[in-house]
């Protein structure tokens, strides 16, 4: 079986996870992420600043910083098991489904359902599978491929393999996965067997790593397997050869283009 030629790009929620504590732009973190040795970025609604609206603008400063987009992605207030913010999301959805279109290759990434209100769990599945199958709508009229990240973040939908497998079993084939071996981690999921059950929606890899307890680590600090994880990826159907390194550590506050250049070294010395 054929497997998929590696790219590694960067998540800039590192930087989006000081807070006000972040006074840069853009245009920094393109400079950053292309410093640290990456080939590709992943930036989200929060992070685009005033290039929201000029997605040819953000593709010049890419180009000329050896940059592809890998991805952009966006959350909502909503959680995404709104109901009533259905159409409100959904032109979220096309909004940004529109700019990534200007990006050859490019995905759009949903966040992962959370918990906004009350109400019972399968009425909130059932509302975010939903909201994900009609942006993934969206996303094929304009031939971007939409994907639904996970996370173990408060209040997360999905944080177990209980909780994968209700979302999944509701969503259209052709929706996407991006899996975050961070979260998966952190939800008490068996790494590999997570990964094989769902292997024909990954598109590309959220790759980050925790300890044994569950915190943050540096990438190769902690318990995830870096090699098994690319080894199992690799021959996904439909992955599209990205892995996107995302940092979360304390580390990374301190420093995060430190944190992220020092990701990249321990890929290489892995021989990605």
């Amino acid at each position: 079986m054929k497997t998929a030629e590696l790219q590694i790009g960067c998540q800039t929620f590192t930087w989006e996870m000081l807070g006000t504590k972040w006074t840069g732009g853009p245009d920094d973190l393109v400079r950053a992420i292309a410093a640290g040795g990456y080939s590709g970025i992943e930036i989200t609604d929060t992070m685009i600043g005033d290039y929201a609206g000029r997605p040819d603008a953000f593709a010049r400063t890419l180009s000329d910083a050896g940059l592809s987009l890998v991805s952009f992605a966006f959350g909502s207030s909503s959680g995404f098991t709104l109901p009533e913010q259905l159409t409100a999301d959904l032109e979220a959805a096309r909004r940004w489904v529109d700019f990534a279109a200007h990006f050859p290759g490019a995905l759009v990434s949903m966040g992962s359902a959370t918990v906004v209100s009350p109400g019972a769990r399968p009425d909130k599945f059932a509302a975010a599978a939903d909201c994900y199958n009609r942006a993934s709508e969206i996303g094929r009229a304009a031939s971007v491929t939409v994907a639904v990240h996970p996370s173990s973040h408060h209040n997360t939908l999905l944080f177990t393999r209980e909780d994968y497998d209700a979302l999944f079993a509701l969503l259209d084939p052709q929706v996407g996965w991006v899996p975050d071996t961070g979260h998966i981690l952190r939800g008490g999921q068996v790494m590999g067997d997570t990964l094989a059950a769902f292997r024909d929606r990954i598109r590309y890899v959220h790759l980050k790593d925790v300890d044994a307890r569950g915190d943050w680590a540096m990438l190769g600090a902690g318990v995830c397997d870096v090699r098994a994880v690319i080894d199992v990826v690799r021959s996904a159907p439909l992955f599209n050869g990205w892995i996107v390194v995302e940092e979360e550590s304390d580390k990374a506050g301190e420093d995060p283009a430190a944190a992220v250049r020092v990701n990249r070294e321990t890929l290489r010395a892995l021989g990605h």
